[in-house]
């Protein structure tokens, strides 16, 4: 009788989908819930896709009127868990300009996080039967199987009308940078990239900022607590060690201010080194005494990715020939 209560009680925690033997593919739109824009001509909805048999939360931004197919934006957040989360505010401040710019614009909050997470789908809970995680979506790795989750967002545009998927450009900031980084690793669909204040190597943070080893990498990354497993998950999350391993046709903006505690500034001088070596596209700008979110340079930072969006992905601009040339 006992086994019994805990089946019924393991059954009442696992998602209809799981039920049925079907699980939707990755990118499937669940949920739609609409959000004031507060900005003319904007559209700004909260949604649930699926991946990997998971249902992940994230912001959708778009024209409320699409005439012809549209460019996309894949936007990256940093942070991880509840902090540096999208929230309403966070998505009318940062992905409905860039949809009044006209592009469609995705933003995940990877798998576990979202406003409903902790109520609705409670990863914490353990099935007493089974040992597992039961009624939740799956828990962040910092840099691990939540890329799929960034992945994911490219059939779902696939199937979105209006969305031209030729064209889609990649943004993430801080911890954003690093996942816009494994992704490129992942995938060569993206037209061109921006990382602002990110991290590039996992290992140099280790030792720049150790607090974020006991309450975040040992909370997160999956094997933390076995050393022989450790060094291994820092250089899998430190594109400065694989920088030839992203596409070549894909060209990166690094932004970064001198004055970021958060994310020290060399990582984005060593990570223009290793572009620079691995011939990969990239253009490197450094803000004097610019913090993390490089908030005294709101205007250039604006003016920066807007260009760079607008030559790169929506015009498909081409890149100039890196070979050395000249007089």
């Amino acid at each position: 009788m006992r086994n019994l209560f805990l089946a019924l009680v393991c059954l009442l925690f696992v998602p209809a989908t799981a039920l049925s033997g079907t699980l939707p593919p990755d990118g499937t739109i669940l949920q739609r819930e609409t959000v004031a824009a507060e900005t003319p001509g904007i559209r700004l909805e909260r949604i649930v896709y699926a991946s990997d048999g998971l249902e992940v939360e994230a912001y959708l931004a778009q024209p409320a009127a699409i005439t012809a197919p549209v460019p996309c934006v894949v936007r990256l957040r940093g942070g991880n868990r509840d902090f540096g989360a999208w929230t309403d505010e966070r998505a009318r401040l940062r992905l409905a300009p860039l949809a009044g710019r006209g592009y469609i614009v995705v933003a995940t909050q990877y798998r576990g996080n979202g406003r409903h997470g902790r109520k609705m789908y409670p990863g914490d809970h353990i099935c007493a039967g089974c040992d597992e995680a039961v009624g939740g979506r799956g828990r962040e790795e910092f840099g691990g199987a939540e890329v799929n989750d960034v992945l994911a967002l490219l059939p779902l545009l696939d199937d979105l009308p209006g969305a031209d998927t030729k064209r889609i450009g990649l943004f993430g900031w801080s911890r954003g940078g690093m996942m816009t980084y494994l992704t490129l690793k992942a995938s060569d669909r993206f037209a061109a990239a921006i990382v602002g204040a990110g991290v590039a190597d996992a290992v140099a943070s280790f030792a720049q900022r150790p607090g974020m080893a006991t309450h975040v990498y040992a909370e997160l990354i999956p094997g933390w607590a076995d050393e022989s497993r450790r060094q291994a998950a820092l250089e899998a999350r430190s594109a400065v060690l694989w920088a030839e391993q992203l596409p070549a046709e894909t060209p990166i903006l690094l932004l970064h201010g001198t004055g970021d505690w958060r994310v020290d500034p060399t990582q984005a001088l060593d990570m223009a080194a290793a572009l620079l070596k691995a011939h990969r596209p990239f253009r490197l700008v450094m803000l004097e005494g610019g913090d993390h979110g490089l908030t005294e340079y709101e205007d250039e930072v604006h003016r920066q990715v807007n260009h760079w969006l607008d030559y790169y992905v929506r015009d498909r601009g081409q890149w100039p020939d890196l070979a050395p040339h000249g007089r």
